[in-house]
């Protein structure tokens, strides 16, 4: 299992001039190695976490610390900007209070001043995707496709969002029309 790395949002690369033999090099080399995500949140400490209460579930406010870093994701396969420099992205931790480092975290290329509350209110929509999934499958029979072709499957798939559509919209407006 592979560790995703990242840069700093402060480090500037070099440019790399090309002597015209071989394979044209990246228009740009960072001078610092890039570090895993984990060192990253480590590195700005708990002291930054803020506290974020993203939903109310059942049993009350579903509340936790995150930390939220500026970086610039590197790896194998950077997909650079149009300058060939590596884009800033959000790096979302979750540090809940008597963890002794970071339990969960997510990348973001949403922009820099999208409120935290927004970043971690969809960050933790898994559940909902899921959830949505789950029904999509069993309930409106996105599985039971038996066909051969592109088109049929394109229409049945519709067929099925559209009512998929339909009960989140009844749910939506009436709740106890939908159970």
């Amino acid at each position: 299992k592979g560790a995703v790395t990242a840069h700093h949002a402060t480090d500037e690369p070099d440019p790399v001039t090309y002597s015209g033999r071989g394979r044209p090099p990246r228009p740009h080399r960072y001078p610092n190695r890039p570090i895993s995500l984990r060192e990253h949140v480590l590195a700005a400490g708990r002291q930054t976490a803020i506290t974020v209460t993203w939903r109310t579930g059942s049993k009350g406010a579903m509340t936790s610390q995150f930390v939220i870093l500026p970086v610039r994701v590197a790896g194998r396969r950077p997909h650079p900007a149009g300058d060939g420099t590596l884009p800033v992205n959000v790096l979302i931790a979750q540090w809940p209070a008597g963890e002794t480092e970071p339990i969960k975290y997510w990348l973001t290329d949403l922009p820099a001043d999208t409120p935290p509350a927004t970043l971690i209110a969809l960050a933790k929509i898994r559940w909902r995707i899921e959830h949505d999934y789950r029904e999509l499958k069993t309930g409106l029979g996105l599985d039971h496709f038996e066909g051969r072709s592109w088109i049929g499957w394109h229409r049945h798939v519709t067929l099925v969002t559209a009512a998929h559509l339909f009960c989140t919209e009844l749910r939506l407006h009436d709740p106890k029309a939908a159970a």
